[in-house]
């Protein structure tokens, strides 16, 4: 845990060029219906429309010129991916990107409009992952995966050192759960400094390898459903480094169904006037499901994202 906090301090000063540093607003309908202090982190707000350009830039930057400069693959469901495509041109290099083939198209047409290559591979993330590892050894670049990579979740992690600088203590914080890198970047940075912090992973019933591979201390193969939360969905790479990093960061766990993560977007973007994805309505779904047992305690709740496609909103917004 110190040598993640030691890696998380690193990456702040490393990528600090690259990021915003992004705002933290109170939420008092959120704190209404649940009778406590609520605070958003608004990662939606980030460049590339999510967190993950904080773990991109710091893997990036963490290479030696020379393997940036021969060209970097990685798999993604599309916000890692953009955050990669993103980097390597501020840097100067080329990306490919291994996606499902059933990516959002709008997460698609970012990692494009970036400049990167996209390659669609399986129905899977986990087989976009294995297709991208395996294209990376045959052809000697360097592979960074969106979650299973120190350097990525060290970058990650920094959203929680500015959690801590920003508001002091908190009671809780509620992250959606994917591959864990974010959720173990943050709950390891709290952890590592001694807050007190009761840390929940959240995660949509329709895929929740993660969830229960962390129950079962094992990565899980699963059959994942559709879902709104793209960003969380889909298989673990096998022999995950996240795993025991959940297992020792995350308190607790929370599923939440497509009704409760369509009805938590509706909230935030209608309350808040601010868009976000499926996988940061989990997060705020999360929160709900629980929330009267954080009456009168302080908590902040992570919206990792806002990249979403606009038939896919104008679906959850109908609802």
């Amino acid at each position: 845990m110190m040598d993640l906090r030691d890696r998380i301090e690193a990456a702040a000063a490393r990528i600090r060029p690259h990021v915003l540093e992004t705002p933290v607003e109170p939420s008092p309908e959120l704190g209404r219906r649940g009778g406590a202090e609520v605070l958003l982190k608004l990662e939606n707000l980030q460049r590339t429309g999510s967190f993950k350009l904080r773990g991109a830039m710091n893997a990036l930057l963490s290479l030696p010129p020379a393997a940036r400069a021969a060209g970097v693959v990685t798999a993604s469901s599309g916000n890692h991916g953009a955050a990669m495509s993103w980097g390597m041109r501020a840097l100067g290099g080329r990306v490919l990107v291994f996606v499902p083939e059933d990516a959002s198209p709008a997460k698609l047409q970012a990692i494009r409009d970036h400049g990167a290559e996209v390659r669609a591979e399986g129905h899977d993330s986990g087989l976009s992952e294995i297709a991208a590892r395996r294209h990376a050894t045959e052809n000697g670049l360097t592979y960074v995966s969106p979650y299973n990579d120190p350097a990525v979740i060290a970058g990650q992690g920094t959203v929680g050192l500015e959690l801590a600088r920003q508001v002091g203590d908190l009671d809780a914080v509620f992250v959606a759960l994917g591959g864990g890198g974010l959720i173990g970047g943050i709950g390891g940075w709290l952890k590592g400094i001694g807050r007190v912090t009761t840390v929940v992973a959240c995660s949509p019933e329709n895929s929740a390898v993660m969830h229960h591979s962390i129950a079962a201390g094992r990565v899980l193969e699963m059959e994942s459903k559709p879902t709104l939360s793209d960003g969380t969905a889909g298989a673990v790479e096998p022999g995950a480094i996240t795993l025991e990093l959940c297992r020792q960061v995350v308190d607790e766990r929370v599923l939440v169904s497509e009704d409760e993560i369509g009805a938590a977007m509706r909230l935030v973007i209608g309350r808040h006037h601010t868009l976000i994805e499926g996988a940061a309505g989990v997060a705020v779904a999360g929160y709900l499901k629980i929330a009267d047992r954080f009456r009168g305690r302080r908590v902040a709740i992570v919206l990792c994202g806002a990249n979403i496609a606009l038939e896919r909103l104008r679906g959850v917004l109908a609802t």
